[in-house]
C-alpha cells in the first residue's frame, strides 16, 4: 500500500509499504478520508518524534479485515476511527483526565513503523484495546466519510467548550478563526452562548460571521477591548477561547475577559515562548486559566451525535482536498494559507478508485 512516512524534519517520502497485520483482536480499515490537523503540521515541521512515523488520526473509512477473536464488526461497515482510548481505571481516569492517561497517550492505530495514528496510508490498523473500548464508531448512511472524519476534531474542541463551562447566554470571543475557531463558534452558538471572532485575515473575519458569530474584528484593530465592552454592556467576555498560539492574542484576552472570567488555552504554543504575567491580575480579577488538550472519552457520544445529527455544519469548513501523495503541498498550504483556506482533507488514492 501507499502512504506518507515521515522520514524527518519536513522529510515526507510517499512510499510503498506492507499493509499492516493484523492480530485476532484487531481491525484493519482502509482509509477513504483523512483531516490534516495542526498537531500532525507540528509533528512533520518540528523535532518531536523519531522517524520513521506515519501520522493522521482524524480517520474515516470502510472496514477491510476483522480478526478472528473481534465480535460486532464486520468488513464492509463504514467507521469514524478513534486512535486513542483510555484505560479507564488509573489516577487519571478516574479523576477523568483521559488524555493524562498513560495507555490513551501510548496505545494507538498505526499504518507501519512506531503507532502514531497512522491515517496517512491507504490501510491503517486498529489496536484490540481500542476495538474493544468503542474506538470504532458506525457512520450512518446519510453522513458522508467527509463529515464523519470531524467527529474527533469535534470532541477536542467540545472537551474545551465543556471544561470551560460555556453556558446559554454567556458571551465567548474565540481568537483565530482557522478550521479549530470556526469550529469553535458553531459550538458555542449551538451551547446557547453568543460568539465573537478575531483572526488577522479579511476572509476568515467575513467566514466567521457566516457561521454564526455575532461579532468579528481584526485582531489588530486598537479599539478591540472598548468594542468587546461596548458588546457586553461594559463587562467583558465570560470566557476567552485561544485558538492560535499567540501571545498577544493571550494579553487581548486579558483585556477583554469580564473580572471572574476564564480563558483557555486551546493552541498549543512553541516550547520555547514564554509569557510574563502579573499574577495580581488573576488575584485581583478572578480570572481562571485554563488548558485543554486532545479529546475527552466521555465526550464521544455526544461528538457523533453532534456531527451525525448535524447539529454544526462541517461542510462549511472543509475548503481543500488532496490526494495522499500531495501532503507535503497540503502542509505547506495550512502553513501559508490563502484567505481562503480553512479545513484540508486527504485522500489516499485507493480510496478514490
Amino acid at each position: 500500500m501507499k502512504a506518507q512516512v515521515f522520514r524527518g524534519v519536513k522529510q515526507l517520502k510517499y512510499e510503498e509499504i506492507p499493509v499492516p497485520d493484523i492480530a485476532d483482536d484487531e481491525v484493519l480499515v482502509q482509509v477513504q478520508v483523512v483531516g490534516l490537523c495542526q498537531s500532525d503540521i507540528k509533528k512533520i515541521l518540528y523535532p518531536l518524534y523519531e522517524p520513521p512515523r506515519i501520522f493522521g488520526h482524524e480517520t474515516a473509512g470502510t472496514i477491510a479485515a476483522v480478526g478472528s477473536a473481534v465480535k460486532n464488526w464486520q468488513v464492509g461497515q463504514r467507521v469514524v476511527v478513534l486512535h486513542h482510548i483510555p484505560c479507564m481505571h488509573c489516577a487519571y481516569c478516574l479523576n477523568e483526565n483521559y488524555s493524562m492517561c498513560d495507555t490513551y497517550k501510548n496505545i494507538t492505530t498505526t499504518a507501519g513503523f512506531t503507532p502514531s495514528g497512522g491515517g496517512f496510508a491507504e490501510y491503517v490498523k486498529v489496536p484490540g484495546h481500542i476495538v474493544r473500548h468503542g474506538g470504532l464508531i458506525e457512520i450512518p448512511q446519510h453522513i458522508t466519510f467527509e463529515q464523519a472524519s470531524f467527529v474527533e476534531p469535534t470532541n477536542c474542541c467540545l472537551k474545551a467548550v465543556k471544561k470551560a463551562q460555556i453556558a446559554p447566554g454567556q458571551t465567548v470571543l474565540i481568537t483565530g478563526a482557522g478550521p479549530i475557531g470556526l469550529m469553535f463558534i458553531m459550538l458555542v452558538k449551538y451551547f446557547g452562548a453568543r460568539a465573537i471572532a478575531t483572526d488577522l485575515i479579511q476572509s476568515r473575519i467575513d467566514k466567521a460571521l457566516s457561521v454564526g458569530a455575532e461579532a468579528a474584528f481584526d485582531a489588530r484593530d486598537a479599539d478591540l477591548p472598548a468594542k468587546i465592552q461596548q458588546l457586553t454592556n461594559g463587562m467583558g467576555v465570560d470566557v476567552t477561547l485561544l485558538a492560535v498560539p499567540s501571545e498577544k492574542a493571550f494579553s487581548q484576552a486579558l483585556d477583554c475577559t469580564r473580572k471572574g472570567g476564564k480563558i483557555l488555552f486551546f493552541a498549543e504554543f512553541p516550547d520555547e515562548v514564554e509569557i510574563p504575567i502579573n499574577p495580581n491580575v488573576l488575584y485581583r480579577r478572578e480570572i481562571d486559566l485554563i488548558g485543554s488538550y486532545s479529546s475527552s472519552y466521555r465526550l464521544q457520544a455526544l461528538s457523533a451525535d453532534i456531527v451525525f445529527n448535524k447539529r454544526i455544519d462541517v461542510d462549511a469548513l472543509v475548503s481543500d482536498r488532496y490526494p495522499l501523495k500531495d501532503l507535503a503541498a497540503a502542509v505547506e498550504k495550512a502553513v501559508s494559507p490563502t484567505p481562503e483556506t480553512f479545513k484540508i482533507l486527504i485522500y489516499p488514492e485507493a480510496a478514490s478508485h
